[in-house]
């Protein structure tokens, strides 16, 4: 079950909650009780080694243009 960080406006306080995706944007009560929070977008992390070979031509690098000088 997937879960989402939502942050207190009353109090400050940053919590998590374990929900179905479906409810994700359910309204949440911070621990001490307070209505007024807000979800916060999270970060998610994706490790793992891939297999798969680069497509016939592509080149190495990266940046805005491929790997090329940019100047």
């Amino acid at each position: 079950m997937p879960r989402y960080d939502f942050r207190c406006r009353t109090c400050g306080d940053t919590f998590e909650l374990s929900r179905p995706m479906a409810e994700s944007s359910a309204p949440a009560s911070c621990p001490a009780g307070h209505d007024d929070t807000v979800k916060l977008l999270s970060a998610v992390a994706v490790g793992g080694s891939s297999t798969a070979a680069p497509a016939q031509g592509a080149s190495g690098g990266g940046g805005c243009c491929g790997g090329g000088c940019c100047g």
